[in-house]
């Protein structure tokens, strides 16, 4: 089967097994009335262009459902803010003098039998909210529910009717509510509601030929049964595929067939939200030695770094060590006032041009990079006021990527041409990638949290102002080649989401706080749009 809210499901499942398939598009499910609101929290800060928290109001729209005794569910972007809220939601049923049991939180990292325990919970009943990541978006049996709550648009038109429709799953009544954040994607969809409920939902897009995930499904079809030589899985490169692991020792040939030999089961290898193979358990020490979750190489030094406050189910760890070698995160359990906010560093190096053209004023491309990134600090946030109450550094290795990327570079004179000082031109090339990050899930029909960008002053492949744009998924799926198609549509759309904004010198809802951009960037960042365009026409 394939999802019901994506617009190809019929290419993607004939792409996804090479064979032909037969869509059935009729749904004959019973549905009750749907309420959806789309709620724009105030401005507190109209310079800054800030708004009230999503996650507090999502925690004051989730109360008054909850003193009514509905089923709630409500998703939000992150597992960190998984935890923040599970824990103002905690704080909220104590309140209510109801146990603070019937709330629960759901998540990538947690273990099976405890995803499994929660999910029969939802079922019969015994739980009454859940605060979840997009895990329990779609593909799991949770019973019905009363309301569902968004804090923070999901990124998709496609994620957004899934969350939504976790709510009212029978004939009954029910309400899904979105509630906006200060982000630029948020503003535009709560401001262009046309966008959302006219739109048809994104394509499906996957990567057959992406090296990191065809090597993993070879491993596990090679388990299940021995390959023959000159035998095609999805590629011709088949058989130096299989070579290379029988180098590896994971594979051995006998009379033309290649034979799993490892040790290992390879599908425990393969995690469902991460190309990458590679996981760090969190081990509890407080009483004896119990694992209690997992968590992806990548995001460990983010959310598992030394001092670092881990929560897990709303219960607060505190991280003594995270052993990088042996993969372990030992942890023991503490009650603080705060949780930590990691920030990284990266770096990106281009490996490969696989495409480049000459745009005036410079020049655009895509192809393989690497990308190296360290995390640096972490800050200590209090909860409730989300106020910055201290700091510290990490001393973690680097963590390398092979990925693909789109790069935009400009002219090595632009800076004279646009008579901007060298911290200008940075902090402006920092305006234009924030913006560049919101806009292009728009026009390629991505989430947001599937790319990232970087601004360099001077690109160490080129010596000249660069704004990369990579994908956050090991050897990439396909955005990059998007993003060079409509390199020039989305100038134009990032140089009007600017103008549009009333903000002076910057803010969430455009190029980003000014603390983050500087006091020119956002006047900088239009200079570099337009600048591009006019050259463009």
């Amino acid at each position: 089967g394939c999802s019901a809210t994506i617009a190809n499901p019929k290419e993607l499942f004939e792409k996804l097994i090479e064979e032909e398939v037969v869509l059935v598009d009729r749904n004959g499910a019973p549905s009750g009335e749907k309420h959806f609101i789309f709620y724009n929290p105030p401005v507190v800060n109209a310079e800054l262009g800030i708004r009230k928290s999503s996650i507090k109001e999502a925690q004051s729209i989730a109360k008054r459902f909850l003193s009514a005794g509905s089923q709630v569910i409500v998703f939000v972007r992150s597992r960190l803010r998984v935890e923040v809220l599970l824990t103002y939601l905690k704080e909220t049923m104590a309140s209510l003098h109801q146990s603070q049991n019937k709330v629960r939180g759901y998540r990538g990292g947690y273990l099976p039998s405890q995803r499994r325990e929660i999910e029969k919970g939802l079922r019969e009943g015994s739980i009454q909210c859940v605060v979840s990541t997009n895990a329990l978006e779609l593909g799991i049996d949770i019973g019905q529910l009363a309301v569902a709550i968004m804090a923070g648009y999901p990124g998709t038109i496609a994620s957004t009717w899934q969350q939504a429709g976790r709510a009212g799953r029978r004939e009954s009544i029910s309400l899904a509510v979105l509630v906006a954040s200060s982000a630029p994607i948020d503003q535009y969809i709560i401001h262009h509601p046309e966008y959302f409920f006219e739109s048809p939902p994104e394509s499906g897009i996957i990567d057959p030929d992406n090296l990191v995930i065809l090597m993993s499904h070879l491993k596990c079809a090679a388990f299940e049964l021995p390959f023959k030589k000159g035998e095609r899985f999805g590629v011709d490169s088949t058989e130096a595929l299989l070579q290379y692991l029988e180098e590896h020792h994971v594979l051995h040939c006998v009379e033309d067939q290649y034979h799993w030999t490892s040790e290992v089961y390879p599908a425990e290898e393969i995690s469902l939200r991460s190309a990458g193979p590679d996981n760090v358990v969190i081990v509890d020490t407080t009483d004896k030695e119990r694992v209690i979750g997992e968590v992806d190489l990548f995001s460990a030094p983010i959310l598992v770094h030394d001092e670092a406050i881990y929560i897990h189910e709303g219960e607060q760890f505190h991280v003594d060590h995270l052993d990088w070698d042996r993969r372990r995160a030992l942890v023991h359990r503490v009650n603080v006032d705060y949780y930590t906010d990691a920030q990284t560093k990266t770096d990106i190096r281009v490996l490969d041009c696989f495409e480049s053209l000459p745009v005036p004023g410079g020049q655009k491309a895509h192809g393989e990079v690497s990308v190296t990134t360290v995390a640096t600090l972490y800050k200590k946030i209090k909860f409730g006021t989300h106020e910055n109450v201290g700091s510290g550094r990490i001393h973690l290795p680097e963590v390398t990527m092979h990925t693909t990327a789109f790069w935009w570079e400009l002219e090595e004179s632009i800076r004279e041409k646009l008579m901007l000082s060298e911290a200008s031109l940075g902090d402006g090339l920092k305006a234009v990638a924030n913006v560049l990050a919101n806009v292009i899930p728009i026009w390629i029909m991505t989430d947001p949290r599937d790319l990232c960008t970087l601004a360099m002053l001077r690109s160490p492949f080129s010596s000249r102002p660069t704004i990369y744009i990579y994908e956050r998924t090991p050897g990439g799926v396909g955005y990059s080649k998007k993003i060079f198609r409509l390199h020039e549509d989305l100038l134009h759309a990032a140089r009007d989401l600017i103008r549009m904004c009333s903000c002076s010198n910057g803010c969430p809802s455009c190029v980003g706080p000014v603390l983050e951009i500087g006091d020119t960037g956002k006047e900088s960042a239009l200079k570099i749009l337009e600048w591009g365009l006019k050259h463009a026409q």
